[in-house]
């Protein structure tokens, strides 16, 4: 198979695109990023691109699977306004590039939150962009709702906070439907999903067993 990955530089980005390449079912591997990077690899081709210019690169976006793992903070992105353009509008413009060039199944990172209809900014943009992308009609597709992420080196302090009270809670046995989930596992179950055909809203629980 012939994998693409956008946002492939993030926390749970890095870690798929080593799988993928280190994976004798992908021959292929393109990543679209936005700044160059001091990698190489004999099936790794890296794109660099301005998200805001599809029509320079949209010729480009060929493949059997798209991994879209874009994401940010508000604190990040500086505004709502620029938290929106990447987590929704490039995520969703690339993903419509993606159907229209006949790519057969599109693999969302999202959130455990997600719902159009929440009270939340950020719940209500990720439910949102699951909804945008499921009218695209690919032929797979798999969104993945990961509970709280452990991501290596992080700097986004509620974050830790919450992952240090889940994993402690954890170790007294509460609140293991909860227990956060390190990217590595994240990376392992999304490609174990392409692999096993597990299409749809594939939630905690089900990311647990595919990261196995």
């Amino acid at each position: 198979m012939k994998a693409i990955v956008i946002g492939a530089t993030g926390a749970t980005g890095k870690h798929l695109t080593e799988q993928l390449l280190n994976h004798p079912a992908f021959s292929q591997v393109t990543i679209f990023v936005r700044k160059p990077l001091d990698i190489s690899h004999a099936k790794l081709t890296v794109k660099v691109i301005d998200f805001d210019a599809p029509e320079v690169w949209a010729q480009d976006v060929q493949g059997d699977v798209l991994f879209s793992c874009l994401g940010t903070t508000l604190k990040q992105a500086g505004s709502k306004e620029n938290q929106y353009k990447i987590d929704h509008t490039y995520q969703y413009h690339f993903a419509k590039i993606a159907k229209e060039n006949g790519i057969q199944h599109y693999v969302l990172i999202s959130s455990e939150m997600a719902n159009a209809d929440a009270f939340t900014f950020y719940a209500q943009l990720k439910g949102k962009l699951d909804n945008d992308v499921l009218a695209l009609n690919f032929p797979k597709i798999s969104i993945f709702r990961p509970p709280l992420l452990v991501r290596e080196n992080t700097d986004r302090f509620a974050e830790k906070m919450a992952e240090k009270f889940l994993m402690f809670a954890n170790q007294l046995g509460l609140f293991q439907s909860a227990r956060p989930l390190p990217t590595q596992k994240l990376a392992d179950a999304m490609i174990n999903a392409v692999i096993q055909n597990q299409t749809g809203i594939v939630n905690k629980q089900a990311i647990w067993e595919l990261a196995k």
